[in-house]
C-alpha cells in the first residue's frame, strides 16, 4: 500500500488558502487540507527581518503524490516565494493510508492517462 505524505505551506490568508485547497482536492493531489487559524510568521526577508499573520496549512496526500503536489502549490500560491515543506511520513495508521490511496486519485508520474 502507499505511503503518507504531508505539506506545510502558509498562505497571506484562509481565503487563499481556501482556492488553493479547493483546487487541489479537484485535481486529486490531495486528500484532506486542515487551514489553521491565523499565525503569527516571523521572518528574514531581502535581508531584512519582518513579521506577519497568515494562515497555516497542512496538506495530506500520498507519498506519491508529494512532488507534484509541491510543484502544483507553488504554481498556485500567491507569493513569488512560497514557503511550501513536503515530508514523506514514518508512519501511518492503516486506516488512513487507504483513505489516502482511495482519496488521492492524481496519476503516479509516468503512469498511463487512464491509470490513477
Amino acid at each position: 500500500m502507499n505511503g503518507a505524505a504531508l505539506v506545510w505551506c502558509p498562505f497571506p490568508d484562509a481565503e487563499s488558502a481556501r482556492a488553493a485547497v479547493a483546487l487541489l482536492l479537484d485535481e486529486g493531489l490531495i486528500a484532506c487540507a486542515n487551514i489553521i487559524g491565523t499565525i503569527e510568521s516571523h521572518f528574514t526577508w531581502q535581508g531584512a527581518r519582518d513579521s506577519s499573520s497568515e494562515a497555516g496549512v497542512l496538506l495530506k496526500t500520498r507519498k506519491e503524490c508529494l512532488t507534484e503536489l509541491v510543484n502544483r502549490l507553488g504554481a498556485l500560491h500567491p507569493y513569488d516565494t512560497p514557503a511550501i515543506i513536503g515530508w514523506e511520513a514514518a508512519a501511518a495508521h492503516p486506516a488512513t493510508l487507504a483513505w489516502l490511496a482511495a482519496s488521492c486519485a492524481a496519476p503516479l508520474p509516468g503512469a498511463p492517462p487512464d491509470a490513477a
